[in-house]
């Protein structure tokens, strides 16, 4: 088994640990988060940090109390957490309420006690990533693969609007072709477990095309043709039959925007 450079950082010595612990070979670390060997290595020597998503597996794999550590390396924390709730339940007594369960999205499920909240309440913490997705006469983001991509934040949801919390990151919108519905700004949740294209007529989905990037649309089945829709008619629908290189990256399940 390779040992770690004794002058990595702290973060390297942490990873190396965990492997350690785990009993696992870095090929086999690597699968579970679908790396390369090469990148656990490059990892664990500190020639190279693990991206938001990564850190956050590695919380999940990890367990409490050690989970902490790793998820704050994506920009989790508990503070945060609690902040989204009103100032007078951030302290309650253990015997007042029931404890809230925390569910980290995109990467599996492991919890977190905080605060008490009322009975069953659970929450899902989905990464907010550093990439758009455009609407018709816009350019998104490059590559459909998002589980590189560095996390800017998070955002809690309740449990039920997440049925895949490890498929279930945020992206922002650019573009206004979806307008009114969504509009520039609007932080999208999107599904990446639901791409099955006989589930999502009438859907709104996040498409890819190797020259528009990612794409914003409603996805439309009518009379066995599958088309891409804006909300903005000025706006003629794609025909994929004719256009084979749109892939569907996943359902979008909900967004939100800030107050004017």
């Amino acid at each position: 088994m390779q040992r770690q450079k004794e002058n990595a950082p702290e973060w390297a010595g942490r990873i190396f640990k965990l492997r350690e612990r785990l009993g696992l070979s870095q090929a086999e670390l690597g699968a579970r988060l679908h790396y390369s060997a090469m990148a656990v290595s490059r990892w664990e020597r500190g020639l190279k940090e693990p991206p938001a998503q990564c850190w956050i597996q590695f919380g999940n794999i990890a367990g409490n109390p050690e989970c902490w550590f790793f998820w704050s390396q994506a920009g989790l924390k508990s503070t945060d957490i609690a902040r989204m709730f009103p100032e007078g339940r951030r302290s309650p007594g253990k015997a007042e309420l029931p404890e809230l369960e925390i569910v980290l999205a995109g990467s599996g499920k492991k919890t977190r006690k905080l605060h008490a909240l009322p009975p069953k309440m659970k929450l899902v913490a989905i990464p907010v990533l550093g990439v758009h997705a455009a609407t018709r006469g816009e350019t998104g983001h490059p590559s459909a693969e998002l589980g590189g991509v560095a996390a800017e934040g998070m955002i809690a949801a309740p449990e039920m609007w997440c049925p895949n919390p490890s498929d279930t990151s945020c992206l922002r919108v650019k573009g206004s072709s979806m307008a009114p519905s969504i509009v520039e700004g609007d932080i999208l949740a999107v599904d990446c477990a639901q791409t099955d294209p006989g589930k999502l007529s009438s859907k709104i989905i996040v498409a890819w095309h190797r020259r528009h990037g990612l794409s914003l649309a409603r996805f439309r089945q009518v009379d066995g043709m599958e088309m891409l829709e804006s909300e903005n008619r000025n706006y003629e629908p794609i025909l994929l039959r004719k256009d084979r290189n749109w892939r569907i990256v996943g359902k979008v399940l909900w967004w939100i925007r800030q107050a004017p």
